[in-house]
């Protein structure tokens, strides 16, 4: 059983938002297990969602770098923020991200490691290089890049540090005979939603089956507990599912500039407009240190207080 420290009380409360005691209470029964003690919460109507970003721990930056109709995003990071404005390591991130995208790596964070970085060595050389002068430990974390035949890939970055960089960066793949312009302008739309709205997939069928599956357990012990007759509690547990799948799935998710319009609706009313279809390809939503851990020293000492009763 693992120690329930206030840092672990404190992240719960962080990523659930229940209050301190209802995070006391849920890790000590789940033996300590962050997740378990999330899903735990849940099922009691004590939080109404986990957040689906996790906790944006480490620093660096995001870069996203566009040529023709293709388009790569990167994530690199540091210990700090103060690095993340350091002139040498953006001029890093610029180059790995044009790096990136004209060597073909796709997802493959070790390929982009070893392509060769302007000026002689490899990326990973560079990135060794930098560490010692900048004096400060730094990452490459992931790489992701997309494409069209015809159309347009648009970029965006939600509060840029630098162009081309920031702490969110999004990419929109639309294929189209429409005019470059309409799909910039829709692209740019779609890109501030997806940084928005955070889709886990491109539609239902690629949602992640373990976090669907997630859900309907979730679902099960909570509808289980209204006391219902067993056909009722079914019909729940697959709306509650049902609802899962179009929230978290970019073309049912529902357009945040209006609120009531499905993503696909709103792609498929500018292809009609442009006059040629539209379709959304693909899309890319890196946000900085998404899913990492950084520890912290400083914890309130009220959480403290909590945290260390019997």
């Amino acid at each position: 059983m693992a120690e329930i420290t206030a840092g672990l009380v404190k992240e719960l409360r962080e990523r659930s938002g229940a209050g301190m005691m209802d995070c006391k209470k849920a890790l000590n029964e789940t033996g300590g297990d962050l997740e378990a003690a999330v899903d735990w919460l849940r099922a009691k109507g004590l939080a109404a969602a986990a957040k689906k970003a996790g906790r944006t721990a480490a620093e660096g930056l995001v870069g996203v770098h566009v040529a023709g109709t293709k388009g790569v995003a990167v994530e690199i990071n540091s210990e700090t923020d103060f690095v993340a404005k350091n002139e040498q390591f953006q001029d890093f991130v610029r180059a790995v991200s044009q790096v990136a995208l004209e060597s073909g790596v796709g997802e493959d964070i070790e390929a982009l490691a070893a392509a060769a970085y302007p000026g002689g060595g490899t990326v990973a050389e560079k990135l060794t290089a930098n560490i010692a002068t900048i004096g400060e430990n730094q990452a490459l974390r992931r790489v992701k890049t997309v494409s069209v035949d015809n159309g347009a890939v648009v970029a965006y970055v939600h509060n840029a540090l630098a162009p081309g960089m920031g702490k969110i960066g999004v990419l929109v793949a639309l294929e189209s005979e429409a005019a470059t312009d309409k799909l910039e302008a829709l692209g740019k739309q779609l890109a501030m939603h997806i940084a928005a709205a955070f889709p886990l997939a491109l539609d239902e069928t690629g949602l992640p089956a373990d976090l669907v599956e997630r859900e309907r357990v979730i679902a099960a012990e909570k509808a289980a507990e209204s006391g219902k007759p067993a056909d009722i509690v079914a019909k729940m547990v697959e709306g509650a599912v049902a609802k899962y799948r179009k929230e978290n799935a970019l073309l049912s998710q529902l357009f945040v500039m209006d609120g009531k319009t499905k993503i696909a609706d709103v792609v498929a009313a500018a292809g009609k407009e442009a006059g040629s279809a539209i379709v959304l390809k693909d899309y890319v939503r890196f946000q900085l240190g998404e899913g990492i851990e950084k520890q912290e020293s400083d914890f309130a000492a009220e959480v403290a207080a909590v945290a260390n009763k019997g």
